[in-house]
């Protein structure tokens, strides 16, 4: 039934049609417990309540797969729009983004040219931008971009997908960069030709890339909510004496707070992905697709 069930999710994450009836309902029938609502203002206000128990984020204005250069310079403007918010209210939070929210699948140079006037406004506030990894389809694309960005820019990241065969040569090749690195399982539906199948493999695989990328001396975000995996990372920080400021823990604005707070209460740098915007569909359906348990809290909500 799990299986069916995220195979559902996925495929409404995909479609614009259910997406566009979901949104007529707003965040009210169970999005809002993932998703900081549909504003910046909204969003800045649930950093603040992070920070306040020492938790720090990663706003993301929600949106991918954008199929004019009009929408990608829109997405720009709002990416800006956050960095700028974030400066003026003093909150401690970087910014996450989708390269086909800036124009990937229109042209690689429109995305970069996007992309390059985002960093140079988060240099000059002195912020961090991340760049999300998306389905294996633009994988190798985001990639290759990210490592002509680093040639002179130094305030950006990528995501390393545990999911995909390909990650461990990834990170080799990326090693010399020094990158700061989001280690994820990953969330999209991908075919076994490309990714493992199996979640013990995917966990394994995992443990891999956080030993390889702390050992090549990059900064790890270990994006989890697995406590197992948890455990591994806290373990090989300890055997390899990895300082504190080469690490941080992150998970998703509204899962498993308790670890959160667990994890900043041990003394670990702990970062939260928040998520805003009004396209919020497509994230929330991934959300259900990697715990269909909560949709059983989705059904609650539809019925207050």
């Amino acid at each position: 039934m799990d299986a069916l069930l995220r195979t559902l999710f996925q495929s409404f994450a995909k479609s614009q049609s259910v997406g566009r009836m979901a949104r007529r309902y707003g965040l009210r029938f169970g999005a809002g417990r993932f998703v900081a609502g549909e504003t910046i203002e909204g969003a800045i206000d649930a950093v603040r309540a992070l920070n306040a128990t020492g938790r720090e984020a990663t706003l993301d204005h929600l949106g991918e797969f954008v199929s004019t250069e009009a929408e990608a310079e829109l997405s720009t403007r709002m990416c800006l729009k956050t960095l700028d918010a974030i400066a003026d209210a003093g909150v401690k939070a970087n910014l996450s983004l989708k390269l086909t929210s800036l124009g990937l699948g229109i042209s690689e140079q429109i995305c970069l040219n996007n992309l390059t006037t985002i960093l140079n406004r988060a240099r000059l506030h002195g912020l961090f931008v991340r760049i999300d990894m998306e389905d294996f389809a633009q994988c190798e694309k985001t990639i290759s971009l990210y490592k002509r960005l680093r040639e002179q820019i130094d305030n950006v990241g990528i995501v390393i997908q545990a999911y995909l065969y390909r990650s461990l040569d990834d990170i080799e090749e990326l090693k010399s960069l020094k990158p700061n690195l989001r280690l994820v399982k990953g969330a999209y539906k991908e075919s076994p030709t490309v990714a493992y199948p199996a979640k013990p493999d995917v966990d394994e695989n995992f443990k891999r890339l956080i030993s390889t990328h702390l050992k090549n001396g990059g900064y790890a975000a270990i994006a989890t909510h697995d406590s197992q995996i948890i455990d591994y990372a806290q373990q090989t920080i300890q055997e390899l004496a990895v300082p504190p400021d080469r690490y941080e823990f992150q998970m998703l604005y509204g899962i498993r707070e308790d670890l959160q707070l667990t994890l900043v209460h041990e003394g670990y740098r702990v970062r939260v992905y928040v998520p805003f915007g009004s396209d919020w569909f497509g994230y929330f359906m991934r959300r259900l697709a990697e715990r269909p348990a909560n949709v059983w809290f989705v059904l609650k909500n539809l019925f207050k």
